[in-house]
């Protein structure tokens, strides 16, 4: 096998070596970087400058020659409202109503998965029989697809789903669950909460069997109770984990879209539509399509992630440094 790599190996040294002459050694590793650094300005920087284009100009024609130069009207008509706690004042009411949805969906959703997650993570800590099967369980939601775990919930939940045909059966009437405004947002959260719990539990999961084991049996010894080992303990130990888990829900919860969209389509009305969601319908499958409003919309989101992506950062340096 040697005697067959080491002629290619010959023939790949040449034109490295080369590079080495006329550049340096310092300078060689770009050599190696360049084709990466293509790719990525390619597919992430020359989206992001297109996307601020189309946000300062307007209309609904898609190249950029037959588009309007129109500044920051988009973001005055994003912004247009006397009173931005009611959608109905605003010039776009559904891009609030989209924002104070996304709003409650995010502090709802963050906290039941951060707590549950908390909850699970403490339990499956624990020497229970069958820890393997069960952690494998709550994991095996985050194995799949938004679109399937969307269209399973959907199968339960609809008039003639599995939930109404067990309430029928126990002799209650049926409900339908989507079609309420309410219920169709609680079952939304619900959704989201099963579907990613999994994920950060074995975060949590990981912070926990990383506390040395021997403070708890210090604790045991000096007769602390175990919600005092709880609050003196586990939190103090597992608060920089907890912060990352708590950031990077923050961050998945404000992008939601796959599995609410193919939930409930964003109804009833405007119930269940969210950020994402309304930049997809303003620039792709509304009429006209306004590529500079949802440009516009995208660059506020886009802003939200940044300050929720420093803050990760912040919390991974402090959990570094302390």
């Amino acid at each position: 096998m040697l005697s067959i790599l080491s002629p290619i190996m010959r023939i790949i040294e040449i034109p490295l070596q080369a590079l080495q002459r006329r550049f340096g050694i310092q300078r060689l590793a770009w050599a190696f970087l360049l084709p990466n650094l293509v790719l990525f300005g390619l597919f992430a920087f020359l989206p992001i400058i297109l996307n601020v284009i189309y946000a300062l100009t307007g209309g609904d024609n898609v190249l950029l020659g037959d588009r309007p130069f129109v500044g920051m009207q988009n973001f005055q008509t994003l912004g247009a409202c006397s009173n931005y706690l009611d959608p109905n004042t605003c010039t776009k009411d559904l891009f609030w109503r989209a924002v104070w949805n996304t709003v409650w969906f995010v502090t709802l959703q963050v906290g039941f998965m951060v707590g549950f997650a908390l909850l699970t993570a403490l339990v499956l800590n624990r020497d229970i029989r069958a820890r393997g099967f069960f952690r494998g369980v709550f994991f095996f939601p985050v194995l799949l697809s938004p679109v399937v775990v969307a269209l399973i919930w959907k199968w339960i939940l609809q008039r003639n789903g599995v939930l109404n045909a067990g309430l029928e059966a126990m002799g209650y009437d049926s409900f339908a669950w989507l079609v309420d405004r309410g219920w169709a947002f609680t079952w939304s959260v619900f959704l989201s909460v099963w579907a990613h719990m999994g994920f950060y539990t074995l975060i949590l999961l990981a912070g926990l069997q990383a506390i040395p084991r021997d403070v708890y049996e210090a604790a045991l010894m000096d007769r602390a109770s175990p919600w005092r080992s709880f609050t003196k303990i586990t939190l103090p130990l597992l608060s920089p984990t907890l912060l990352v888990v708590l950031v990077l829900a923050l961050i998945k919860s404000v992008q939601v879209f796959e599995e609410v969209f193919a939930f409930t389509g964003g109804g009833p009305g405007s119930a269940t539509t969210f950020m994402i969601q309304f930049i997809y319908q303003t620039g792709f499958a509304g009429a006209p399509r306004l590529f500079g409003l949802a440009a516009a919309a995208s660059i506020l989101l886009a802003l939200v992630l940044v300050l929720l992506t420093a803050l990760q950062l912040w919390a991974n340096r402090r959990n570094v440094d302390g």
